[in-house]
């Protein structure tokens, strides 16, 4: 597929910390709307968040504002860490919570779910099925044995038949872990946002 594949965050997209108190107004509330249609609640106590270029800028604004950082040198940790979580045309990016409120709950279901961060399944109209991958940059720190993290950030690669096949028909989502099985189908708008997204 002959298509740009980067669409990464600068320094220059991110705002100072005074600009960016101007601006915060708006562009949050702008936010909560673009979050909301790209959360996918998977049962009980899975989530899935699709990422965006703007929901990574929105993460990188936000820490540094409660973190203060004000060299071009701490923006651009962040910018590494963040940046690989942007989509592309030919891939998905997304966090999954696992949404434990108790530490009862996280004793139960840390143990359960190792590896879960496989277990998330994209199903496409025309029967094609991608499944989510740890991304590279993450995944030594939130895999373990015993237990997995309550966060993951997860990629899913789009090859040309799953890119035509996301762009039109409808698309679900799914869990096949052993311990934890579910199956909902994206709403319009989420599907509109993850076309966005992969757009050439």
């Amino acid at each position: 597929m002959s298509i740009l594949e980067t669409n990464e965050l600068t320094l220059d997209d991110i705002a100072d910390l005074r600009a960016y108190e101007r601006e915060r107004p708006t562009f949050r509330a702008h936010m909560l709307g673009v979050r909301r249609r790209r959360r996918v609640s998977l049962g009980p106590i899975i989530a899935v968040a699709f990422e965006s270029r703007d929901t990574v800028r929105y993460q990188i604004q936000e820490m540094a504002r409660a973190e203060k950082l004000m060299t071009d040198d701490d923006i651009q940790v962040e910018l590494d860490a963040y940046n690989p979580l942007i989509p592309t045309p030919s891939r998905l990016c997304a966090t999954l919570f696992l949404e434990l409120t108790t530490d009862d709950e996280m004793r139960e279901w840390l143990p359960k779910l190792v590896g879960i961060e496989r277990h998330i399944v994209i199903r496409l109209a025309d029967g094609t099925e991608v499944r989510s991958e740890p991304e590279a940059q993450h995944a030594s720190r939130l895999s373990r044995e015993h237990a997995t993290s309550a966060v993951h950030y997860i990629t899913f690669a789009l090859d040309e038949t799953a890119h035509t096949a996301l762009a039109s028909g409808a698309v679900r989502v799914a869990v096949d872990h052993p311990a934890y099985r579910h199956d909902v189908g994206l709403d319009p708008a989420t599907i509109d946002e993850l076309r966005a997204d992969t757009a050439v």
